[in-house]
């Protein structure tokens, strides 16, 4: 199976390494994904918006063989591959949300991330909230910034267009880290407008891996398994 990995904010391609390997032993071809504008620090971000990354994913699932393709999407990542199911819900098996999931018609990623100019750095860490952190140590975060890359701005804010409601057929994987998956259940019932998006969606399997916002930092091993399985699905 061709499974994309697709990073969320401030990560490129690299930041799947911890999980790309036991992805390879179990027999898939992964293919981690950098996107526009995150290529560098220096890289030129100015003008690049939402649709240019999910773009980059859909060119991406046209450049394989016609077989079918998993996406995987953390954070941010989670709007994009939604997005790039609905340009091509014909070529995705399994749409896999890392502590994530499906951000609905005209829905923004996060426009309350401040913003320099066409950038949106990583914040200080007092921007984020306590689950965000967890188990993520100071060793952790200091590699984590010195690696960051900022976010193209209106990345986090451009709204989100789909089109195609067949992206309601392709089955779902959500691994919950910060909130645990009963948590999700209950306002899926509730009828939450968080998870709007997702309670369309007919084929849902929660899977709890219990950590921070970022489990390919924090607990990679166990992020590579739930992956392993999930395609596995």
């Amino acid at each position: 199976m061709d499974i994309l990995l697709v990073p969320g904010f401030w990560l490129d391609g690299d930041s799947w390494a911890p999980v790309a390997g036991p992805l390879e032993a179990a027999g898939h071809r992964v293919h981690p994904l950098t996107l526009p504008g995150k290529e560098s620090v220096d890289a030129d971000r100015a003008g690049i918006g939402l649709r240019d990354h999910v773009d980059a994913v859909v060119a991406r699932i046209d450049a394989l063989d016609d077989g079918p393709v998993v996406l995987v999407g953390h954070s941010g990542g989670g709007a994009i591959i939604h997005a790039a199911t609905d340009a091509r819900p014909d070529r995705v098996a399994r749409a896999v949300y890392v502590d994530s999931g499906p951000l609905g018609e005209g829905g923004v990623i996060n426009d309350e991330i401040p913003t320099d100019g066409p950038d949106a750095p990583l914040p200080p860490w007092e921007f984020f909230e306590d689950e965000d952190l967890t188990d993520l140590t100071e060793q952790l975060r200091a590699a984590f910034r010195a690696h960051a890359v900022p976010e193209p701005a209106r990345v986090t804010s451009d709204p989100q267009h789909l089109h195609d409601e067949r992206r309601f057929d392709v089955p779902v994987t959500v691994i919950a880290c910060e909130f645990p998956g009963d948590q999700l259940r209950q306002w899926i019932a509730a009828g939450h407008p968080f998870v709007a998006e997702l309670a369309r969606i007919r084929d849902v399997d929660i899977v709890d891996l219990p950590t921070g916002h970022w489990p390919q930092l924090t607990r990679p091993a166990d992020l590579a398994e739930a992956l392993v399985a999930a395609v596995g699905r």
